[in-house]
């Protein structure tokens, strides 16, 4: 099993399921914030303000920052380095915390946990067994990475779904009232109900993660973002929560595997 006894030495990190998850997560989510840089998106500019960058300069830089990202979402598919992937790591990181760091809710960061759990956990399981001379080596096996992996996606798609919550039951964020409205149902009532049932969601995954319930909450998650486009926003913004369906899926295969749905896995026999 895949957190117990592995198939063969490291049959967890060869088995190219998982790397592709990730790697696609990664890539729509890079993608799809590099387009929105190239578009220039004007509600952006409050975020480099607080690096001291003008709304002109702002607007000037982002095509340059988007094409960065898209050369970046490029490489994760056609040859990931991992390198390359810790730097994705602090760059989500960096572009959650910038929201709240512009007056947002701190929710924000929090439901962008996709962003950077997925390249996270991607760059674990990248990790070179055997070599210490290898880069950012570890000295955990294939059985302590598959765990590690499993709970940083499992934290991963907990956060999302609690940030995503939070913005709607107690920050009650006005554009999810418009996506309500434009289903044709109350947008207060309802922000309250899916904040509701997205916290609750989260304690699940938390508490017992099935594959049923990933597989839920990753089309879930895809129903709610589609909303935005629907309500008129670039479709990129669809496309750049590619992390926030791909930490589910990725957990679910996970857990299909590895029928280990306890709170915390077992520790392995040395």
């Amino acid at each position: 099993m895949l957190l117990s006894t592995p198939r063969t030495a490291d049959s967890f990190r060869d088995d190219p399921v998982l790397d592709w998850i990730l790697r696609g997560g990664l890539f729509c989510c890079f993608l799809g914030h590099g387009m929105l840089g190239v578009s220039r998106v004007a509600a952006w500019t409050s975020y480099f303000a607080v690096v001291g960058i003008g709304p002109e300069r702002a607007l000037a830089l982002m095509p340059w920052v988007g094409w960065f990202d898209v050369a970046l979402a490029c490489s994760v598919l056609v040859f990931p380095i991992r390198g390359v992937v810790l730097y994705m790591v602090f760059w989500t990181v960096w572009t959650s915390l910038l929201r709240p760091l512009a007056g947002e809710s701190f929710w924000e960061a929090v439901e962008r946990a996709g962003n950077y759990g997925v390249p996270l956990a991607l760059f674990v399981l990248m990790a070179p067994v055997g070599s210490l001379r290898a880069w950012f080596q570890g000295v955990f096996g294939p059985q302590a990475r598959a765990r590690i992996v499993h709970w940083t996606l499992r934290l991963t798609t907990a956060l999302l779904l609690f940030g995503h919550g939070m913005l709607n039951w107690v920050v009650m964020k006005p554009l999810f009232e418009q996506h309500y409205s434009l289903l044709g149902l109350p947008a207060l009532a309802t922000e309250r109900v899916v904040g509701g049932l997205e916290c609750l969601l989260a304690l699940a995954v938390l508490y017992k993660p099935e594959p049923r319930l990933l597989w839920g909450v990753a089309l879930w998650k895809m129903a709610t973002e589609l909303l935005s486009p629907m309500a008129g926003s670039p479709f990129w913004v669809f496309i750049e929560h590619g992390g926030s369906y791909a930490a589910p899926l990725g957990l679910a295969f996970l857990v299909s595997r590895s029928r280990v749905t306890a709170p915390f896995a077992q520790t392995a026999t040395p």
